[in-house]
């Protein structure tokens, strides 16, 4: 149920951005701020809904900060979405499994 009012909220909030300057402005927006504000807010919601959720996805904080951390310096390098999201998941993992045994 919670995942259904995340969705819900982010799509009514990226709609409402998006929708309120055509509704407020008759004319095309000439301001480069505004017209980039407008552009990244959809990726800031997404973003804040998401990040906190990463580190109480695996039920440990340590593995969530080492997947978090592997996943970070994955894309510094430019690495593909896929290669990132598997190279993250597999470094919790094995987090995980040497915090067992230890």
């Amino acid at each position: 149920m919670s995942i259904a009012v995340y969705i819900a909220v982010m799509a009514v909030t990226t709609y409402l951005i998006r929708v309120i300057p055509f509704a407020a402005v008759r004319g095309k927006i000439k301001s480069p701020f505004i017209n980039s504000v407008l552009y990244y807010i959809p990726y800031a919601v997404l973003s804040a809904m998401t990040f906190p959720a990463i580190f109480y996805a695996t039920g440990n904080t340590v593995t969530s900060i080492v997947g978090t951390v592997a996943a970070l310096i994955m894309a510094f390098f430019d690495l593909p979405l896929i290669v990132v999201a598997i190279g993250s998941s597999a470094s919790a993992f094995i987090a995980g499994l040497i915090i067992g045994i230890i």
